[in-house]
Parts: structure tokens; sequence; C-alpha cells
């Protein structure tokens, strides 16, 4: 599977989740892709022409915001969005949560409907559906 992990998290949680994994799965921060400044609709509908990318987002902002959840919502990709208080935290604590919620995520992701979303709150034990699924096929693991 692909994760792609927006601007609100930062590269350094993604390097290290990238060491620690070790299921082969392809995590890139969203630098590695795209410019840094590049607007979310932009990157959301790019990875959606690409087919099985899976959003990990310290933004939930893009779950409710107009533009950027008609380009999530176009884009079919399954997303996990992390709540309001993930940009208040200090980095180890995002990295604690995020590695916590780690295996979650990727169960998850195997079995979900495209285009699901997701929200992972903090002190939650597992990401909480947001979005119902879209009646699309179950993606390949």
């Amino acid at each position: 599977m692909k994760f792609l992990f927006d601007n609100c998290i930062s590269p350094n949680i993604v390097n290290a989740l990238r060491e620690l994994e070790g299921r082969g799965h392809e995590l890139v921060a969203l630098r590695e892709r795209f410019q840094a400044n590049t607007p979310d609709p932009d990157w959301i509908r790019a990875l959606g022409t690409e087919g099985d990318w899976i959003i990990i987002s310290g933004d939930p902002r893009i779950s409710r915001g107009k533009a950027e959840k008609a380009a999530w919502l176009e884009s079919g990709l399954t997303a996990f969005f992390c709540g309001d208080a993930w940009q208040n935290r200090r980095l180890m604590v995002q990295a604690s949560e995020l590695l916590g919620w780690w295996d979650d995520i990727v169960d998850f992701s195997k079995s979900a409907p495209r285009g699901v979303g997701f929200l992972m709150e903090f002190r939650t034990k597992k990401p909480v559906q947001i979005y119902p699924d879209s009646g699309r096929k179950k993606r390949k693991s």
C-alpha cells in the first residue's frame, strides 16, 4: 500500500515510521512528491488519478473545508485525519500517537472501501469512521 503524509505531519515522523514499519509499504511525505506549498485540492486530485494512495493528514480541515473536501471526495482516496488537537502537540507526542495508531491504520486500509474517511483523536484506541463508504469495491492488499 502507498501512504502519503501531508505537510501537517513532520517528515521526521514519516522517516521514523518508514524505518520501523518493515512491511514494505510505501510511506511518502508530501514534500517528497509535491512542492511544499501545493494547495491541498491540487495534490489530492493528482493522487486520485494515480490510484490507491491512502492519505494520512494532520489537518482535519481537509475533511471539512469546501474545496478540500470536494477534492478528497472526488479522488475516492481513503483518508485518516488526525484530530484538531494534533497541531498543538509536541513532535514526540505526535510521533507516539501515530505509531500507536499505525497497525490499525494499515488494517483499516486493507479492508476499507475506497473513499472512506477516518478520524484519529488523541486518547482514542482506534480510528473512527467519519464518512461512510461510497459503495465501491474493497481495496486489494
